[in-house]
């Protein structure tokens, strides 16, 4: 038995794209989580603290997401443009 026929209907419709771009950002994450958040709420010891460093770590999270997002568009939006910079 293959993977796709193991694999729910509504779940074998998925392309492998899509797996692995979910999959990338699960794991990105989990190392924002890892790496940025505990670290800074434990830095800490009152709970505002601990909240307001919770709080600034998302965010930036959520700028940092923000800025990629606007950045892919605006590759996107001028890709006839840079391609023909580029070649």
């Amino acid at each position: 038995m293959s993977l796709a026929e193991a694999l729910p209907p509504a779940l074998a419709k998925i392309d492998n794209e899509y797996l692995l771009f979910g999959a990338a950002g699960l794991v990105s994450l989990v190392a924002f989580v890892v790496l940025i958040f505990v670290p800074a709420v434990s830095s800490f010891g009152r709970m505002w603290e601990k909240a307001a460093a919770g709080f600034l770590s998302l965010f930036v999270l959520v700028a940092l997401v923000l800025t990629g997002v606007v950045f892919g568009l605006a590759f996107v939006f001028y890709y006839d443009e840079i391609s023909s910079l580029l070649g």
